[in-house]
């Protein structure tokens, strides 16, 4: 049954990764610090979907080869997770002064 709840979370954070790259790619050139924004929340669900794939083949396999890959991807998911999270946070604050400079038509 676990494996069934990180494989859900493993497609969602795929399905976000492709939402927010398409929101990136289609926000106006006007909008530089948007599409940073957008950049830094699929960069995070790229950290999810690796996250959710280490854990899942820790569950699945038994291994100790295994679990040193699963451990490169777990770590790796996180360090691209958090990073991601604060550069998202970050450029957060600064979108609605920059739509308030260069409002859409």
């Amino acid at each position: 049954m676990l494996n069934y709840i990180f494989v859900f979370l493993i497609i969602v954070s795929v399905v976000y990764y492709i939402y927010f790259k398409m929101r990136q790619f289609r926000t106006s050139h006007m909008h530089p610090i948007r599409k940073k924004m957008y950049a830094s929340m699929a960069g995070a669900s790229l950290g999810g979907f690796l996250l959710f794939f280490g854990i899942n083949q820790v569950i699945l396999f038994d291994q100790i080869a295994n679990y040193i890959v699963a451990a490169v991807f777990i770590a790796l998911g996180l360090y691209v997770l958090i990073v991601n999270y604060r550069g998202y946070a970050h450029y957060k604050k600064f979108v609605i002064e920059e739509a308030e400079i260069n409002p859409i038509n």
